[in-house]
């Protein structure tokens, strides 16, 4: 009889100490018992080729640092990272490396400047101290039309969607700033609008004093003329005097139109003498001309920019609609 909770178990056959040796494997734990750290060893010796894959889209250089001969793997930023870089990155993983160089496929050196986005489209050659080895690189798939299309209509999507939930607090955040620049602009140029006006005024009342004098002058010039033909001389006297007096009023229009390149017309020199009067009436004044003009300038391009930013492309309303707001 058997105790209870015991069960019998078959034997097993007995072997020799020979065998048992060579069955059994024993493992001794060194170091702190709390902490374990494993290495995994690969059965399979690496090569010492410089192997290129890609993973997650970026590009994976691994090859054997001459050194140490461990495998390391390089992570390449293709349009971030250049040869020079890749290069410098190597030999900083293993002083042992003195030289390091990249060349084509037939020979030829490739600068260190060089994208290494630009170098993985082709085989090439990497060189590092004397070992010389041969890189194939692997060709990328390139995207199907459908892809390609696809990936389009999800770049249109998001601008879209974009647009419809910032673009318009924008417009509004930028119509409120061209709002306030344009007050902060008026408020600047009132003052000197106010004495522009009083400047202009006084320069129309001074050129229009100047015409009615003109014609006062000539109007005295006749009336001599007359005097003289008809109660002092006679006709045949004053007739040569008329005559060059003609002569020289043609020679002052000629002189004038040599010195100012207009033709003499009344309209032009009232608008000239206008501006001689105004300019010197500016300088008595003290106004500044620069400040104002580009006062001014900029007020236009903020009303541009406002009227630019309330066009209805911008804001998607009716034409009308965009008249009664402004």
């Amino acid at each position: 009889m058997l105790p209870a909770g015991r069960w019998l178990l078959p034997r097993l056959p007995r072997a020799s100490p020979a065998s048992t040796a060579a069955q059994i494997l024993c493992v001794r734990l060194t170091g702190n018992r709390t902490y374990h750290q494993s290495r995994l060893y690969s059965v399979r010796v690496p090569s010492d080729e410089v192997v290129i894959n890609y993973r997650y889209g970026l590009p994976m250089i691994t090859l054997t640092l001459p050194s140490r001969q461990e495998r390391c793997r390089f992570t390449v930023k293709p349009m971030l990272t250049t040869v020079g870089s890749f290069l410098q990155d190597v030999q900083n993983e293993d002083r042992g490396i003195k030289t390091a160089a990249v060349f084509s496929t037939d020979g030829n050196s490739i600068p260190t400047s060089t994208p290494m986005e630009i170098l993985l489209m082709n085989d090439f050659k990497l060189m590092i101290n004397d070992m010389t080895y041969d890189v194939q690189c692997p060709r990328k798939e390139k995207l199907s039309s459908e892809h390609t299309t696809d990936m389009d209509d999800i770049r249109a999507l998001v601008q879209r969607m974009f647009t419809a939930l910032h673009v318009e607090e924008h417009q509004v955040k930028t119509e409120h700033s061209l709002l306030e620049r344009i007050e902060e602009l008026k408020e600047q140029l009132q003052p000197m609008e106010e004495l522009k006006a009083k400047i202009e005024a006084g320069s129309e009342a001074k050129t229009n004093r100047l015409l009615w004098t003109g014609l006062a002058l000539m109007s005295t010039q006749g009336g001599i003329l007359a005097w003289l033909t008809w109660w002092v001389y006679s006709w045949d006297i004053m007739e040569p005097v008329t005559y060059f007096i003609t002569f020289g009023s043609s020679m002052t229009f000629f002189a004038y139109f040599l010195l100012t390149r207009q033709d003499y017309s009344y309209s032009l020199i009232k608008n000239r003498q206008f501006l001689y009067f105004f300019h010197k009436r500016l300088k008595k004044k003290d106004f500044d001309v620069q400040q104002y003009n580009k006062l001014k300038e900029d007020l236009e391009e903020a009303e541009e920019s406002l009227q630019r930013l309330r066009q209805p492309l911008y804001l998607r309303l009716p034409i009308q609609e965009i008249k009664g707001k402004n």
